[in-house]
């Protein structure tokens, strides 16, 4: 499955609607378009079905610099947590 990227303007910000698989040959793209929709932009993660390591990381990064993660999924949250307590 790829990755379906919808741009969705919501008042002040606008949102990042993702869905499918979100791996690491996305990232370029998507980080792309967070830095054209600067400085208000969410991430709507309520229709991912899968990520990888990468995209794990790439999230933690987004979310420490200030980009909220809408509808993140319980196992992508204990992911990233895992992940940040790995870093120390």
């Amino acid at each position: 499955m790829t990755l379906k990227i919808e741009r969705i303007l919501d008042g002040e910000y606008i949102a990042l609607r993702l869905s499918g698989r979100l791996c690491s040959e996305h990232l370029a793209e998507l980080k792309s378009l967070i830095a054209d929709s600067s400085p208000a932009v969410v991430l709507d993660l309520d229709e991912i079905t899968q990520v990888d390591v990468d995209a794990i990381n790439f999230l933690r990064k987004r979310q420490a610099e200030g980009i909220e993660l809408r509808h993140c999924s319980p196992y992508i949250c204990e992911w990233m947590d895992r992940e940040q307590d790995r870093e120390g």
